[in-house]
């Protein structure tokens, strides 16, 4: 059993306290030595993934700004926005009387937020909503039949990373159709996927791969089947369904690093859908 096997295995709450466990030593370093970094949070708290967090972070608004055509006063919608990792570099980016909101279902995310960005940037909101996911938390309310508190034709800019990778097929269509609803006419959705098609399939299928999806289910693979949102892959038409009946209109697509399939200069480890209203 590997390490990420062994982190999959255990509840949501003991994955929080684990990784804030072994990275201890790490932050106790940062905090007596003076490296902690202002609007960083520490190393232990971050469940959003690898990565250098302010690195990844200003990658991200370069593919915002890149792709879905991210404007300084737009208002934009971060959904499943973490512990700030994108909000961060975008209090530099978005003017004041622009209108940022953020959701996600960890509460120790947004409570960071709120604590660190909202009292100095007003104009980012943020908001628990805690949701069901076997990954991060095991609550009775479900995506699938979640309605974005906004409304309607309320935001330029939509962008979610690293969070269909972990949803079920009937929680994206949900959440796709929230996204038609409240984006202005004209606005822009970017989303990052793990996306297959029938010539990539069995590379992704065994361990051929460099990311290994072995599940198959109608529509879309898992990494775990016991842990069903620890990581998803979908197919490339049956995602395209679901965007048509969203009336959402895929606009580009950029393969990731993941599949060895990405071949432009401004890369994301993930695959790349950008909708447009």
């Amino acid at each position: 059993m590997n390490l990420r096997s062994v982190y999959y295995f255990i509840s949501p709450k003991s994955r929080l306290v684990a990784r804030k466990i072994y990275y201890s030593p790490f932050d106790l370093f940062n905090s007596l030595s003076g490296r902690k970094k202002k609007m960083v949070p520490n190393k232990g708290d971050i469940f959003i993934g690898s990565g250098d967090f302010v690195e990844q972070g200003k990658h991200h608004l370069k593919l915002l700004i890149e792709y879905a055509k991210l404007k300084p006063n737009h208002s934009v919608l971060d959904v499943g926005c973490g512990i700030g990792r994108v909000a961060v570099p975008l209090t530099n980016y978005l003017l004041a009387d622009s209108s940022y909101e953020g959701f996600d279902l960890v509460k120790k995310g947004i409570n960071w937020c709120k604590n660190n960005i909202t009292i100095n940037f007003p104009n980012f909101n943020f908001q628990h909503i805690p949701l069901n996911n076997d990954l991060y938390s095991l609550t009775n309310q479900k995506a699938e039949n979640f309605t974005f508190p906004y409304l309607d034709n309320s935001f330029d800019t939509v962008f979610l990373f690293s969070v269909f990778t972990h949803m079920q097929p009937l929680e994206i269509q949900n959440y796709l159709n929230e996204i038609y609803r409240v984006l202005k006419p004209g606005g822009r959705c970017l989303a990052t996927f793990f996306v297959y098609d029938e010539i990539n399939e069995s590379m992704i299928s065994n361990n051929n791969g460099t990311y290994i999806f072995p599940y198959k289910n109608e529509g879309y693979r898992l990494m775990n089947e016991k842990v069903p949102s620890a990581n998803i892959a979908f197919n490339e038409k049956y995602l395209y369904k679901m965007a048509g009946l969203s009336k959402l209109k895929i606009e580009n697509k950029i393969y990731g690093t993941w599949s060895k399939r990405g071949d432009k200069s401004l890369l994301d480890f993930q695959d790349i859908l950008v909708f447009e209203k």
